[in-house]
């Protein structure tokens, strides 16, 4: 897998460096209020390396992906600006994916989306111009050729670090890495998977993508989450497409005592990612807690994933070497993308856990500690584009 950075995200500096990456789904609001947004990347953002922004996911209508990323990017978080071809066409996408490159985005994931059948507005008019695959092409395009689809030329094209889904846990079993490499091969850097309750499954997925190859084309990274109780795993696994639990997991939960099941659901999300983390090609994982943000610093931590890497000081940035393509890491402060390097750092989570002064980061304050207002001292002269 090459070394060269393409975006220059901290998600994308992390998996480069042979770090086992943490992304998180950020549950979007069903409000206009933005501080929805900032209390729950306040949570996620201690132990992440990048906050997913889902997209209407299940057909449900929530606060925009893209809005949520703007929030975030003017916050100084780590965005994954998750992109559903349901609801938008072509001329629409390319414009979002433009719009939120200049907002400071640098990871995009790329999903052909749930049907409207599944959620609350049936009757809403399906899109579909494109499906995840012709929708990586696009944005590779607009990437590396700097050109929209129809050929006009951007002068300034947008630096993305590319994701897509997979789902190994639905047959056709022998069809998924196959699909995985039609999403490699369209451009995909990295996947995130499907919940994962299945670390057999898992294991007889990995080993064909492995003799493909695929692991060093792409960072895959596998999704997990907590289960409350066996109903909420039984709503999941007849309710949400795509999601498979088996009976073994869902038995184990019943025989919990009730005031034991949201822990023993939290056990067993740590445990599988103690497991996936020992398959070879899984370069992370992707925490979907939904409703449960809460969890997801104490999954993380139980997990042995903490601490995660530090974010580098302004001075420590300016060495870092510029991603392909232009846009050094000094235009890229501006932009309020955080970096990091691989020791241990101490940051709000830690020092909670460590009994030492702990003050949450309010949202108009950025890794390093620095009002929005100076953010422009800090980085210092654009350079490139």
């Amino acid at each position: 897998m090459q070394d060269a950075l393409i975006a220059g995200s901290r998600l994308e500096r992390v998996l480069r460096s042979g770090g086992f990456a943490v992304t998180a789904e950020l549950n979007p609001p069903d409000s206009a209020d933005p501080q929805a947004v900032y209390e729950a990347a306040l949570v996620l953002s201690e132990v992440c390396d990048g906050i997913n922004a889902t997209d209407a996911s299940g057909a449900h209508c929530h606060m925009s992906s893209v809005a949520i990323c703007a929030l975030l990017t003017r916050a100084g978080y780590e965005p994954i600006y998750q992109v559903s071809c349901r609801d938008r066409n072509r001329i629409a996408i390319q414009g979002d994916i433009l719009g939120a490159a200049a907002m400071g985005v640098r990871n995009v994931l790329c999903l052909t989306g749930d049907d409207v059948s599944v959620g609350d507005q049936p009757e809403a008019k399906r899109v579909f111009d494109f499906d995840s695959i012709q929708l990586l092409r696009v944005a590779t395009m607009m990437r590396d050729q700097a050109v929209f689809l129809s050929g006009r030329k951007l002068s300034t094209p947008p630096r993305l670090f590319l994701g897509a889904a997979a789902n190994p846990f639905v047959p056709p079993y022998d069809w998924r890495p196959l699909r995985l490499a039609k999403k490699i091969e369209a451009g995909a850097n990295f996947i995130q998977t499907q919940y994962c309750f299945d670390i057999p499954r898992l294991r007889q997925f990995m080993q064909p993508v492995r003799d493909m190859g695929l692991h060093e084309k792409a960072f895959i990274l596998v999704g997990v989450g907590p289960l409350r109780s066996e109903r909420a795993a039984e709503f999941m696994r007849t309710k949400v497409p795509g999601v498979v639990i088996p009976d073994e997991v869902v038995d184990r939960l019943r025989k919990t005592p009730k005031a034991q099941k949201r822990a023993e659901g939290k056990r067993i999300c740590v445990e599988i990612i103690q497991q996936a983390r020992e398959i070879e090609g899984v370069a992370g994982v992707h925490v979907m807690a939904y409703r449960q943000e809460e969890l997801v610093a104490e999954i993380i931590e139980e997990a042995g994933l903490l601490p995660r890497p530090k974010q580098l000081s302004a001075p420590e940035m300016r060495k870092l070497p510029a991603p392909e393509g232009g846009g050094g890491p000094a235009r890229l402060v501006l932009f309020n993308i955080p970096f990091f390097e691989g020791a241990k750092c101490a940051n709000n989570y830690q020092l909670k856990n460590e009994g030492r002064d702990y003050q949450p980061r309010s949202p108009l304050y950025n890794y390093w500690g620095t009002h929005q207002s100076d953010r422009a001292k800090i980085a210092g002269p654009r350079d490139g584009g």
